[in-house]
Formats: C-alpha cells, structure tokens, sequence
C-alpha cells in the first residue's frame, strides 16, 4: 500500500464508520468501534414537508459532526511515523545481497540554498547569453512556489498537477504566477482531462508530439520556478511571445548550470553552506558493510564533486565503503545504451585507455552502461536493490527491465507526514470525508428544500478540498495527491519503487532480515474490514517507533 492510500485507509475508515451510523439513525457508537444498536432510520421515513425534511437533513449534518469530533482523538492516538518506509510490493531485506545507491538526494541532501543558486544562475544566463530583457532580474526564487511533479503544457505555457487518470486538478492550474480560471482551463482542454498522446513520455519528457513535461526531479523546482516567473513578466507587459522558445530556452539554462559546471563548483567553495551534513548517511553504509552486503554508486555527477561531498558527509574513506562507483553515467541512458564502454580515472581524475576487464574496489569509473556493469558484477535480479530520487532515470528501467528491487527517495514525505499528524488536518479530513458519505446518501431527496441544504454542504465540501491542499502548498498542494485520487507522481512512483521513504537514514529503523509488507487498500467495491482492526494491521505508526 502507498503512504497516500494508507492514510486514507487508517482515517477513511472511521469516517465512514460515523457517517455510517448517523444515515442509520444511530447513536454514532459504530464510529468509536461498537455497533449501533439504536433502531436503523430508513431513508424512506424522512419526513415529508418542506420545513420537515430541512430539519431532517440538519439533524443528520449534526450527528455526522458530533459521531467526527469524538473520532478525532482516537485517530490522533495513532499518528504516522514519518520515519517509516512503505511498501508497494512485498520485499524482503534478507533476500538483499547488493545495495546500490544514487547521489544527488539519496547520499547527499542539499541546503534550501541551492536552488536558489540554480535559479539566479539559469536567470543570469538567460539574460547574457540568450537575451531575454534585463528586468526579469528582479524575480527570486520562491521555496513555496512549486512542488515535485507537476506537469507543464510546453505549447500553451501553463503549469499544473495531474491525477492518476490523467484528471487535470482545478485550480492548480497556473500561467505565469497566476491561476487559471477553471472555465478558462476547461474550455481550453474541452474538459479536465489530458488525452494519452498529450501526456509527457515514458521519462516525462516532451518529445514526438508529447505537449506535456513532467518535472519529477528536486532539481527541477528553479526551473518551474523561473519558466513561471519569465511567463510572468511578458504576460504582464503584453510581449508577444513563443512558449515552445522560453520552454526550451529556459531547459537549456537550467541544463548549462550543471553541464557548465557552475553549480558543482559553487558547492565545492562553500561545501558547508550547500550540503546538509548528516552522520546517518556513514551509519547506513556502515551498517550494511558489517553485514557483509556488497555496495555501489552510480550517479551522474562528476568524480571530484561526488569525492568532495562524499569526504564531507562520510569520510576521506568514503570509497572504502563501496565495491563498484560510476561517475557521469548519463542516467537513464546508462540503462539503454549498450554501445558506451566504462573508462577508468586515475586519482588525478585523469581518463585511463585501458580496456576494463573487472570493475575494481577502490577505483573510479566513468560512464559505461548497465549490461557491461550486469557482466563485469555479475549482479543481477531481486538480490540488488537500488535506491534513487529519481522515479524515471534512477527506478523505471531497473525494475521493468532488468528485475532489480527500487527503492525512491522522497524528501517532501517526512513534511507531508508531520503535518497529516496535525490535529487540524486531522479534524478537517475527517470531517471532509464524512460530508462526502453525507452528500452520497442524502442526494437522493430532490425536493428544491432539500437541494438547497445540498448545496450548502457541497459549498463547504469545495472550501474544506481548498483548505487541505493549502495545507501542503498554496498554489499545487500535496506531492501525493489531488482532490480525491493520487496524482500521477504517486501513480509512478507506485509502478516503479517497491519501497519508498523520507532518507536513507529510515533503514537505520529495520532490521537487514526485515520483511516489507504492502498494506491490503479496499478497492471501491470492497468492504474496509481490514483497515478498520486494531492499528498493529496498519502503516507504521509514530507511537511505536517511539516505544522502541
């Protein structure tokens, strides 16, 4: 089970349990876990007057309420661990002989500086070298903007989350730094829904007529960031503009950060300003190592990057640590391309013509590609697996092609997690899921009395979604998330990772024998039997890891 589906599971359940007992007419007991033994109230013996049955409906609206709030503190007794991992699949550390790692946000976390960095730095270079006007300089970057995920329409130059089926959600939907109507977003898509062949690619890129890009890399924040900010200021002073242009110029910007090196070189200067350091990071490698499992790196940073951010959070040791590491291996192409060679690097970083017979502990490799790695190790199937923070370059070729188990690193889950432990948040999705099963059953009075008093609850249904969303982020809300179905991120994520957590540091809470287990979700024409027992049958709770 995903963590978004857990949740809903471990608190879904109680609401629908009070919402249950109040249609019934009950005292609301079901909901603290006992049946009702109240007499049932049919729908059908609602009263019949106008005035009657408005007061009827309130009367329900009332006992929901109350049947919520005496929930809410049996729920807040079992609060998610935001230290746990969660399962998509079921996995076995046992079964685990090779641990294979990214870097850039698996090994190594960065300071909210650094994107900042990224983005003055793609802003300054759009304005030296590709000419755009001098004023956009005026715009920062702003942490709160953007979240992982979102989807950008590269013709019509807006910005948006996207469910699991491919459901636009209203009122995330943005161009420039300002949100689009809906009857504006509607009208453009004839609907909310963005067909198959507009979507991004396999790798959320758009390419071969995909007018769709997904952004599912931490890197890509300052990008979204700055497309939306340079949009902004043409739209504000009526430049006529191609969008296809700025998208491109803008990926070409952002690309030239890295490739040109001003990103690794700003870092390697000020090493304590832009990497976070962690000593859980050595603790993981450290543990896996004397438990004799084997470890590698393949990242596409460059050698003296990765060795002086490595030294810094793990030790001048560091390669001690680990059997194999790949520098710059152009992930995914790493997994595709079968025609690209590995080529040693001496410790000056200097590239040896030695043909590679045998990936060696101790030294550096640069490049190559995944069949020659599968060769030379021999490390192949469900006894690696690989973590990465990346679901398309660093998962979805592993675990659809060459059967490795993935694990996905998801810094936004501990944030998220914290504030889905919040009472408030608590109280309002609890709340808001028992007025849906309100709505639900009670539509079926279509008196004009009655319809009214729906449209009343339907009215505090749509300010509660808005209220929840602004809980994780104003403008786009939760990574994990839309109104009420997954977003797209999690559906990839789902498909591609069979573990996901915050950090690696989450390891050190399990045993390396520790058996995953994915939680049983009720599909929709299922009963939630399971997901209403005791808390020890559901997702890893905070209480119990701080009884350990």
């Amino acid at each position: 089970m995903t963590m978004a589906a857990a949740v809903v599971v471990a608190r879904g359940a109680g609401a629908r349990a009070a919402t249950a007992a109040t249609l019934r007419g009950g005292c609301g007991t079901a909901a603290r876990g006992r049946p009702c033994v109240g007499p049932a109230r049919p729908l059908c013996t609602a009263p019949g007057t106008a005035l009657d049955m408005k007061r009827y409906l309130w009367e329900r609206y009332r006992e929901a309420k109350r049947s919520t709030e005496e929930l809410v503190p049996s729920i807040m007794s079992n609060l998610l661990n935001p230290d746990a991992i969660f399962s998509n699949n079921e996995m076995s550390l046992s079964d685990i002989e090779i641990y294979g790692f990214d870097y850039d946000y698996t090994l190594v976390f960065y300071s909210k500086h650094l994107h900042t960095l990224i983005f003055n730095a793609a802003r300054d270079l759009l304005i030296n070298e590709h000419r755009y006007p001098a004023e956009i300089r005026k715009y920062e970057y702003d942490p709160n903007f953007a979240i992982r995920g979102l989807h950008y329409d590269v013709q019509r130059a807006v910005l948006m989350k996207i469910d699991a089926f491919h459901y636009i959600q209203l009122g995330t939907v943005y161009r420039g730094l300002s949100v689009v109507p809906d009857d504006e977003v509607i009208e453009m898509y004839e609907g909310s829904h963005v067909p198959l062949e507009q979507m991004s690619d396999f790798y959320g890129k758009s390419s071969h007529g995909n007018t769709m890009k997904q952004f599912m890399d931490i890197f890509s924040l300052p990008e979204m960031t700055l497309l939306s900010c340079v949009n902004e200021y043409f739209l504000k002073n009526n430049i006529d503009y191609e969008p296809v242009h700025l998208y491109k110029d803008v990926k070409d910007a952002i690309r030239d950060v890295h490739i040109k090196g001003i990103m690794y070189r700003a870092i390697e200067a000020d090493i304590e300003k832009y990497i976070c350091y962690a000593e859980q990071t050595r603790a993981v490698l450290a543990k896996l190592a004397d438990h004799g499992k084997k470890m590698f790196l393949i990242t596409n940073s460059p050698s003296s990057f990765v060795d002086k951010g490595m030294s810094y959070i793990v030790g001048k040791d560091w390669r001690d640590l680990f059997d194999v590491v790949i520098v710059q291996a152009e992930k995914p192409n790493f997994f595709n391309d079968k025609r690209r060679p590995f080529r040693k690097m001496n410790e000056k970083g200097v590239l040896l013509w030695d043909k590679i017979h045998k990936l060696q502990k101790g030294q550096i490799y640069k490049q190559g590609n995944l069949y020659e790695f599968l060769k030379l190790t021999g490390w192949r199937g469900s006894r690696v697996l690989y973590f990465g923070d990346h679901i398309y370059s660093d998962l979805a070729d592993l675990t659809l092609k060459h059967g490795w188990r993935t694990g996905a690193i998801i810094p936004e889950l501990r944030s998220e997690l914290k504030i889905m432990n919040t009472e408030q948040y608590i109280q309002t999705m609890t709340w808001l899921q028992t007025l849906t099963g309100l709505l639900e059953q009670m539509q079926v009075h279509r008196d004009a009395e009655s319809q009214l008093v729906l449209q009343e609850w339907k009215k505090e249904r749509k300010e509660m979604r808005e209220m929840t969303k602004s809980f994780f982020n104003a403008q786009f809300g939760s990574l994990f998330r839309t109104d009420q179905n997954p977003t797209y991120f999690l559906r990839r994520l789902s498909r591609f990772a069979d573990i996901y957590m915050a950090s690696l540091s989450c390891l050190l809470n399990y045993d390396v024998s520790h058996t995953f287990y994915p939680r049983r979700t009720p599909l929709q024409h299922e009963l939630p039997a399971w997901s209403e027992r005791p808390p020890t049958f559901r997702t890893p709770l905070l209480q119990e890891a701080q009884a350990k």
